[in-house]
């Protein structure tokens, strides 16, 4: 059974190996490597997001039932509708008609005229009645009968006068207002009842009436230009009618007719080839270039070593797994997109500032491809700004479930703030309310169950993953405790040391601390070799050649790599181990060679740590760290001055010999790391007070 637990464990860790040399192909110093990421990215992203903003497109055709509801990607005009309105408003403008005033001008001149002739052909004394009736209708410009012209001729002149007085009359009348073509039998018939209603002779009635019926003529017409300006007016007072985007369409189950299938194809809803249109891919890509943008911008200018680490294949794995959770929540509660997710993972793989700037996109990506409202955007953009800080003093993993309270609690905030600014329903608030909390857990819990992946895997450091590993319960610490007492608690003083010197100078501390705690994990291997653990014992090192107790004693990086390897220690840690020691000289064991029998053939590059030189500013901190405290603990009698005296000394000789030429830390770092230094073992160090012995019976006053 232990065999097979032993194998299976060997196993796992043969595959995380495999799976960690994958990767980091990728972590490679090499444009090409950026690029193939970025274009993977690229693409990936593309595919995600491509569906939601290109709108969905439907093969339809008139008559078809539609199998799902079809809502407007924008605001479109409904030309038809508008169109059927305006008709409508034209159809209700009732005609104008105009009154010609010169045809009843005209038809008084020709009764005017008539009776005119009547009276001087009535005049005439030399012809008789018969003679005067033929010469009248001869001369008349009104068609009468022979008769009519007759009553006419025997009239007095009064009487001639008072019946063309009341046809003017009549005729103003009656044509005053107009006579349409259609209206004139009408007033033809009018005129009858008018002239009975005057109790006239019935002969001079008769004759009124056919003068009048021979010259009325219609007087008002169709003013054809001004009633189709008419209609055009109130046909531009019709407001087009706008379909608003997401407005419905056409329900699920009803049938598309003309109207809708036209509406359908002005949204661009309607599939008339396979694909995506041109324009939307090129938008798409464009929107995705410039989010790379941004974010690359802002890692060369601020974070450059992302780029060159596993670190920016996280960023883009966590972008991509947010868009799509976002999007399978999103059918749920907007509210439950675990957009602040990112801000968590961030803050704690690479900084809270980029954390910030990917809560701010992502919210801005995920509003734009899914169309929520704005208080939706505005509860994601406070949630992931307040997690951000918040989960930087996270100092235990489940202090990250805390954090996620904390996120649901500003999400409540924020949704409380926008229900009452838009009066919205109580209930409604305290539904959204709860999807806020709910995401605030759900945030934690993603954060803290994809925390170990990007740990092991990326084999990426967190402050997390370094406060577990400052555990004394750790297998080696324990070992080293247990093992190896004197290296352990020399291990402890040196991260004190480090810690401090690293915060002095904007350093990273933690990673200085821990890096100190594990630095000599090599020495577990020989622990007695080693001086602090020689507790009352012979130095084996008497009895041995000087250049093998150098080996021994230089082996010890190699053998704390091969313990970090072992124990899966990150890999910043394991880059302490082997280079707290740099390049330096054994100077005991050279000087002890030098003074043997074959002191003139010693070379001092045989008595050197194989290296590499601190790389880093908390390798080096923990290299001088290192040196400061060994040497210090050999002073008698330790003081201000000699202390501060050894530590310079060690910072210079270090200096001097190019151990910290690779590390990028200034003379003005070393001399704020040296005054720490003092500080700080100088606490350790101090002078104690000689108690005086005392007899306790002597102290309480007894006999």
């Amino acid at each position: 059974m232990l065999k097979e637990n032993i194998k299976e464990k060997k196993e796992k860790k043969r595959k995380n190996s495999k799976t960690r040399k994958i990767f980091s192909f990728f972590s490679q110093n090499t444009k090409i490597s950026l690029i193939v990421l970025q274009s993977i990215f690229t693409i990936l992203l593309f595919l995600v997001i491509i569906d939601n903003i290109e709108p969905k497109k439907v093969n339809i055709k008139i008559g078809n039932i539609s199998p799902y509801e079809i809502r407007a990607t924008k605001d479109i005009e409904d030309k038809r509708t508008t169109e059927k309105l305006q008709n409508e408003a034209m159809e209700k403008i009732e005609p104008i008609n105009r009154v010609n005033p010169s045809i009843q001008m005209q038809m008084k001149n020709d009764i005017r005229t008539f009776f005119g002739l009547v009276k001087d052909v009535k005049n005439l004394d030399n012809m008789d009645i018969n003679k005067k009736v033929s010469t009248l209708q001869e001369q008349s410009n009104l068609n009468l009968s022979q008769k009519d012209y007759r009553v006419a001729l025997e009239l007095e002149n009064k009487d001639l006068n008072n019946l063309e007085t009341t046809i003017h009359d009549i005729i103003d009348q009656i044509m005053g207002s107009g006579i349409k073509e259609e209206e004139l039998e009408y007033e033809k018939s009018n005129v009858k009842s008018i002239f009975d209603s005057l109790n006239m002779d019935k002969n001079q009635e008769e004759l009124g009436i056919k003068i009048i019926n021979t010259t009325i003529k219609p007087n008002k017409f169709l003013d054809v230009e001004a009633t189709q300006r008419r209609k055009v007016e109130e046909s531009e007072k019709i407001e087009p009618i706008i379909i608003k985007e997401d407005q419905v369409i056409v329900r699920k189950g009803e049938k598309v007719n003309s109207h809708t299938y036209e509406l359908i194809k002005e949204s661009g809803l309607l599939k008339q080839k396979d694909g995506y249109e041109i324009s939307t891919i090129l938008g798409t890509l464009i929107i995705i270039l410039i989010i790379q943008f941004i974010i690359g911008l802002y890692l060369y200018n601020f974070n450059r070593e992302v780029l060159n680490t596993s670190k920016i294949i996280i960023l883009d794995i966590i972008f991509i797994s947010i868009v799509i959770i976002s999007k399978v929540v999103y059918g749920i509660s907007p509210y439950l997109m675990p957009i602040a997710t990112s801000s968590m993972l961030i803050t704690l793989i690479v900084n809270p500032k980029l954390a910030l700037i990917v809560n701010f996109i992502l919210t801005f990506l995920m509003g734009m491809i899914l169309g929520v409202d704005d208080s939706v955007i505005a509860t994601m953009l406070v949630g992931g700004s307040v997690v951000a800080f918040s989960v930087m003093n996270s100092s235990q993993r489940y202090n990250i479930f805390f954090n996620g309270l904390i996120l649901g609690v500003a999400h409540i905030i924020t949704i409380f703030s926008f229900g009452l600014i838009k009066n919205s329903d109580a209930l409604d608030i305290v539904l959204r309310s709860g999807h806020g909390l709910l995401n605030g857990i759900f945030c934690a819990i993603l954060t803290i169950g994809t925390l170990p992946l990007w740990e092991n895997i990326f084999e990426v450091l967190t402050p997390l993953k370094l406060l577990e590993l400052s555990n004394p319960n750790q297998p080696l610490l324990r070992r080293l405790l247990m093992e190896a007492p004197g290296t352990y608690y020399h291990s402890v003083m040196v991260g004190n040391l480090s810690e401090a010197a690293a915060e002095a100078i904007g350093a990273d501390s933690l990673i200085a601390r821990v890096g100190a705690y594990y630095h000599d994990i090599g020495k577990l291997k020989r622990p007695y070799f080693f001086k602090e653990n020689q507790f009352g014992m012979d130095n084996p090192h008497d009895k041995l050649n000087p250049t093998l107790s150098t080996l021994i004693i230089t082996n010890h990086t190699k053998d704390g790599l091969a313990l970090g390897e072992e124990y899966e220690l990150p890999q910043e840690i394991k880059d302490i181990i082997v280079q707290h020691h740099g390049e330096t000289v054994l100077t005991f064991f050279y000087y002890k060679a030098s003074k043997g029998k074959d002191g003139e053939n010693v070379k001092l590059e045989d008595f050197r740590y194989k290296g590499p030189k601190p790389q880093t500013k908390e390798a080096a901190i923990i290299m001088l760290a290192d040196s400061s405290e060994a040497a210090v603990r050999s002073i008698k009698n330790p003081n201000k001055g000699k202390i501060e005296e050894m530590v310079r000394n060690i910072i210079k000789d270090r200096l001097e010999d190019g151990q910290l030429e690779d590390c990028n830390l200034t003379l003005k770092d070393l001399s704020i790391i040296a005054n720490t230094f003092s500080n700080v073992l100088l606490g350790i160090f101090h002078d104690r007070i000689e108690y005086p012995k005392l007899d306790i019976k002597e102290v309480k006053g007894e006999n």
